[in-house]
């Protein structure tokens, strides 16, 4: 699929639900998908990287940056059922089915949403995204602008980027724009995946500095 039609708002391809069966924070889930949106098969290799490599979540206000059809959401919701969890995404179709996916795992903390539809004065405890590198090197960046520095104090957000695809370059350049009381660094690598991680400093440990 062209990398541009999942990054619309509106896909033009039909939507054409159908089932899907994937392990969700553990066990098999049985879930809807359709076209048009970012791996409609299954759990892509990278998000499947992130979901191995990453603690469980913490905190009460959780997002995932580019839902698709929910599966970083979804886990959030699974593991933090007292969270509240917003999914982001541009695609309209991709909220939709996060939607009809909470639903059917009767997860009432999961609101999908635009991202101008997020109400600005919300900070996260925990953010887990694989973001969507094929937008552009600018575009990309201001997404993680805009997204990051709502971390809240001690929360921390967990990305995975492809070595190939510049995930080194954007931990350097992370490092660099967000401001002091954040800390970047790469946990792990598996495969040709590196996990970066974000954290944003607590007032007490800053104080200690």
């Amino acid at each position: 699929m062209d990398s541009q039609h999942y990054f619309s708002a509106a896909p033009s391809g039909p939507d054409k639900r159908r089932p899907l069966r994937v392990p969700i924070a553990g066990q098999e889930r049985d879930l809807v998908t359709s076209g048009g949106i970012f791996s409609p098969d299954g759990i892509d290799k990278g998000t499947a990287i992130l979901l191995s490599e990453v603690p469980p979540v913490t905190g009460s206000t959780l997002l995932d940056i580019g839902s698709g059809w929910g599966p970083l959401a979804l886990t959030m919701a699974v593991q933090a059922p007292h969270a509240r969890v917003i999914a982001i995404d541009v695609n309209e179709r991709s909220l939709e089915l996060t939607r009809e996916n909470a639903r059917r795992l009767e997860l009432g903390n999961v609101a999908a949403m635009l991202p101008d539809d997020v109400n600005p004065d919300i900070a996260f405890d925990t953010i887990w995204s694989n973001p969507p590198i094929r937008i552009g090197k600018e575009a990309l960046h201001e997404l993680l602008l805009r997204w990051l520095p709502r971390l809240a104090p001690g929360g921390s957000a967990w990305l995975v980027v492809q070595k190939n695809l510049g995930a080194d370059s954007l931990q350097r350049w992370l490092a660099a724009q967000l401001p002091p009381d954040y800390e970047v660094d790469r946990p792990t690598t598996s495969k040709s995946f590196r996990i970066l991680r974000v954290e944003r400093t607590a007032p007490e440990n800053a104080r200690k500095a």
